[in-house]
């Protein structure tokens, strides 16, 4: 007999990430990570696929390894090893077997890499932390570093959510010589006060372009470029002049001309809806798409974005989203058009191709399944999933069926997915919990959420939204939201609640809400607007604008852009009005109005959606003698839902579900 899914499901689940096909398109490289159910420590290794035959052997003897990458002679597998002191170091391994070798001793670790083209050097992305303990640091000075320490602000980014404390800490690039895995084969390329990541090496190996944020404003707002250096060293040269923000790049195959994920809006825009671009020195950046689908690209200090493959016959090749979907697309450089050659009906996070660009494999996960390897022809249009590590518990705890559907709203389609128990009975009545997703660009795609997979499976309809403002949809809708939280999102969640409770299985005296970041702010809106829903449970949410403004990591980049006001540009006259105009937009300021029970959960770490915005929420309920708790999940971070320790990752799902359980 099936089984509902219970919050141990983090525990029970492994994962697999970070695919690299091998050149010649015969292996595959990946991590596998899952987590000891009785110790609750994780691990991973890399793996290694014999794609022919998908049987697949650990490749690396590490307990942490991740991060694997093909050199281009396909000789060689460069991977991160996750060492005691907390850091990752760059090791290689041939691919003949034999024993690892380490390349860096960097002294806080790195995080992301890319091989030449001659398979000799690699570059890579390492913290410059100027308050580093060196390794050899006399024993006399080890005490001195053990005392407590002031910390001294001298910027406005002087911390970043899930990074900690950054002070003058600054990303920069680093070239090592795979032949040499001495420190003093390491050589720094890039210096400055600002960030440089995402390297990637023209096609000769001459030259390596970048993502940078240099520009004197950088502080204030959510900048970033492309830039392209000599391999030998020297002066940055800017490509990409004329736009906000860069989140991809990729060479063409004659080394003059770059393709890019980027945008023409500020606050963080281009990570939810970018254009390609082409670019060249000296030139204006060429748009080449619409925003008819979303270029997929990962936050470049906290992911790597996957493949971009420009062909010899001007096509791109790559991940995008549109519709709550993913697809692999290719794209003529004549026309722009996009061309869904694979995909939908799942999410697909990363994308590794082969040399020639006719195979690739993608993570995907869907409704179904939480993540799996698929191997893709693009050539043919076939798809084949080779990865099925959570079969069993699959079997066991079939997760809950999906149904999609679109309202009309003054305009606008406003896509739904409706997720069912298990066992559905139409002739009964079901109490529904309406998730709400961050971002507020965020959407939810055909995917497997868990958190949804809890709820349905233990006996609730959950209906998740993608009100405007949601990505995936066009440029239009998803700068419907800018300057207007909680104004027609709110009237479109309501819109779909008022049209799901006619259906009779929709027990509407039993309405749950619940929501995370963004979504933690829409749903304590919601119980400050109605009283129809009987439970709450409200995650990292922004709660009060104005004291958010000066506390969060992007309080002014973001919140200038979403909330369409800043302190720089009001008189001395209009200081109370910037104040005014964010109260007003904040659930705080009707907390008086709330009559649900309120279930606050929130990471003691929390940079971007600070703690004392839980904080101050629940005081003002308690004070007003409402009903109302707060969890608080120590050294977590707002992504922590996603990368925190799985203790605090199931106890947020357990202590969900046992809200809803005892209100609705």
């Amino acid at each position: 007999m099936s089984q509902p899914i219970l919050p141990d499901l983090v525990r029970r689940l492994k994962t697999v990430s970070d695919p690299s096909i091998s050149p010649d398109g015969s292996r595959l490289a990946y991590t596998l990570s899952w987590i000891d159910q009785e110790t609750w420590e994780s691990s991973s290794h890399v793996m290694n696929m014999d794609l022919s035959t998908e049987h697949a052997v650990e490749f690396t003897a590490g307990n942490k390894d991740s991060a694997p990458r093909f050199s281009p002679d396909g000789d060689t597998l460069a991977f991160l090893r996750l060492e005691d002191n907390g850091h990752k170091q760059l090791w290689i391994v041939d691919i003949a077997g034999g024993e690892a070798k380490r390349l860096t001793s960097t002294l806080v670790g790195v995080i992301d890499f890319s091989w030449s083209p001659d398979s000799q050097r690699l570059v890579f992305c390492s913290d410059t932390n100027p308050d580093a303990l060196a390794p050899d640091t006399p024993e006399e000075n080890h005490d001195v570093a053990k005392l407590p320490q002031v910390k001294e602000v001298h910027r406005i980014r002087y911390r970043y959510d899930t990074l900690g404390w950054r002070g003058d800490s600054h990303f920069h690039l680093f070239i090592v010589n795979m032949d040499y895995p001495e420190d003093s084969s390491v050589r720094q390329l890039t210096y400055g006060d600002w960030d440089d990541l995402s390297a990637t090496w023209s096609p000769d190996g001459s030259k390596i372009a970048f993502i940078a944020s240099r520009r004197e404003d950088r502080d204030f707002r959510a900048l970033t470029e492309a830039y392209v250096v000599s391999a030998a060293g020297g002066e940055a040269e800017l490509w990409s002049e004329g736009l906000i923000s860069v989140g991809g790049l990729a060479w063409s195959n004659n080394g003059e001309r770059l393709l890019a994920v980027g945008s023409e809006a500020a606050g963080f825009q281009v990570s939810w809806q970018g254009w390609l671009y082409v670019l060249e020195p000296g030139q204006p950046p060429e748009r080449i798409t619409d925003d008819s689908f979303r270029p997929f690209v990962a936050f470049p200090s906290t992911g790597r974005s996957p493949d971009m493959r420009w062909d010899d016959n001007d096509r791109i090749t790559l991940l995008g989203d549109t519709h709550g979907e993913s697809f692999v697309y290719r794209v003529s450089l004549g026309d722009g058009i996009p061309d869904q050659l694979l995909g939908g009906g799942w999410i697909s996070s990363d994308l590794s191709l082969d040399s020639a660009g006719q195979h690739g494999v993608v993570v995907s996960s869907s409704p179904s399944s939480p993540g799996d390897l698929h191997y893709l022809d693009l050539e043919d249009g076939a798809s084949k999933q080779i990865t099925n590590y959570n079969q069993e518990f699959l079997t066991d705890h079939p997760p809950a069926r999906l149904e999609k559907f679109t309202i009309d709203r003054n305009g606008w389609d406003i896509q739904c997915r409706l997720y069912f128990p298990a066992e559905f009975d139409p002739s009964l009545k079901y109490p529904l919990v309406l998730d709400i997703h961050g971002g507020p660009n965020g959407a939810f795609y055909d995917s497997f959420v868990s958190w949804q997979q809890v709820l349905a499976t233990n006996g609730y309809l959950v209906l998740a939204v993608n009100p405007r403002g949601s990505s995936t949809y066009g440029d239009d809708f998803m700068t419907a939201v800018l300057d207007d939280w909680g104004g027609e999102d709110y009237l479109d969640l309501m819109a779909t609640i008022n049209e799901i409770i006619s259906r009779p299985y929709v027990d509407d005296t039993r309405l749950g809400v619940h929501g995370y970041s963004y979504g933690g702010y829409m749903s304590s809106w919601t119980v400050g607007h109605t009283n129809r829903f009987k439970a709450a449970v409200v995650g990292a949410p922004c709660i009060n604008l104005h004291s958010m403004y000066g506390t969060s990591d992007i309080g002014i980049s973001f919140g200038e852009v979403q909330w369409g006001t800043s302190v720089a540009r009001a008189d001395p006259e209009g200081f109370e009005k910037f104040a005014l105009k964010l109260l007003q937009k904040s659930p705080i300021s009707y907390v008086a109005q709330v009559e649900t029970p309120v279930l606050l959960l929130h990471g003691e770490a929390d940079a971007r959606c600070p703690i004392s915005q839980s904080e101050e929420y629940f005081t003002m309920l308690k004070r007003l003698g409402k009903e109302v708790e707060m969890v608080r999940f120590p050294d977590c971070s707002h992504l922590f839902l996603r990368s925190g320790h799985p203790k605090m990752r199931e106890e947020y799902l357990a202590r969900t579900l046992a809200w809803f359980n005892k209100y609705l």
